[in-house]
């Protein structure tokens, strides 16, 4: 199992001996059962660990807590805690979402709550992982690429609902769940053939932009694998930005792939047209 290089990620070289945390002394606590994987990057296991869950807790309090008293060693990456930065990614009961956001009264409180890394990238070390492919992927793409000023005062006219059409994609905080949860890449491991969900997303951020102008049609269909993706949905559903992922950036892709490359009376006309300067 494949997992990035930590933002905060907590560890010593030596654990201490696992200490018993006190038990609930409080109205509206009880004791949580955790299952987590413990890994060096080359094999690992799941380990138990039980602490006091309080209310308001979300996950990543629980991990807290378990490193405070009995897993000192316990690598985990977060920032912000508050579902901005990404970093926190994991997958807990076997779904991928953010540990920051997920909240313990939303988890079955009568069997234990399994957290473990993402699926999709190399390990690290429990539940870091190695995302570093994702920003290799990106500088694959070609980069916003504006066409020259239309007013006198040097400025752009755009609609307004040209605008509006992209803002929704720079939603994304980049946690990865999306691509994690993508089978083509979790299951089939296509990592150098197909850029995955977040990637369409950033690419349909640029090519639906109403100034730019370069042409990305033909990397999606030959270099970043579009035809891949059987829109299941799954990244949809996971986006804790709730980017409508697959309707809005993968689909509206697909279609200009098959308008350029597969529309007959666009291959005709591509007989009697020449292409643009600067254009493949």
């Amino acid at each position: 199992m494949a997992k990035p290089a930590a933002d905060k990620a907590y560890s010593t070289p030596d654990a201490e001996p696992a200490r018993p945390s006190p038990g609930p002394s409080t109205p509206g606590t009880r004791r949580g059962v955790f299952k987590i994987w413990r890994s060096d990057g080359t094999g690992g296991e799941f380990k138990e660990y039980t602490t006091t869950v309080s209310e308001g807790m979300v996950v990543l309090d629980a991990v807290h807590q378990i490193q405070a008293e009995s897993a000192p060693d316990l690598a985990c990456r977060w920032n912000c805690k508050a579902g901005k930065c990404g970093s926190c990614s994991a997958e807990i009961n076997g779904q991928p979402k953010l540990m920051c956001m997920t909240r313990m009264d939303q988890l079955p409180a009568d069997t234990p709550t399994t957290i473990e890394p993402m699926r999709a990238f190399p390990p690290i070390k429990d539940l870091v992982t190695d995302v570093s492919w994702n920003f290799r992927v990106k500088k694959r793409i070609a980069p916003f690429k504006p066409r020259k000023p239309d007013a006198p005062d040097g400025t752009w006219r755009m609609q307004q609902a040209d605008v509006d059409r992209v803002q929704e994609f720079r939603k994304c905080i980049e946690c990865f769940l999306c691509q994690d949860v993508c089978h083509v890449l979790r299951d089939h491991h296509k990592h150098e053939e197909f850029i995955g969900p977040r990637f369409y997303v950033h690419a349909a951020a640029l090519e639906m932009h109403p100034l730019d102008t370069a042409d990305r049609v033909s990397d999606l269909k030959n270099e970043f694998g579009i035809g891949y993706c059987n829109i299941t949905k799954c990244c949809t559903k996971v986006c804790p930005e709730h980017i409508t992922i697959t309707d809005n950036a993968i689909i509206p892709l697909k279609e200009r792939v098959v308008d350029e490359f597969f529309d007959p009376l666009t291959r005709l006309l591509r007989v009697f047209r020449p292409k643009p300067a600067g254009r493949p």
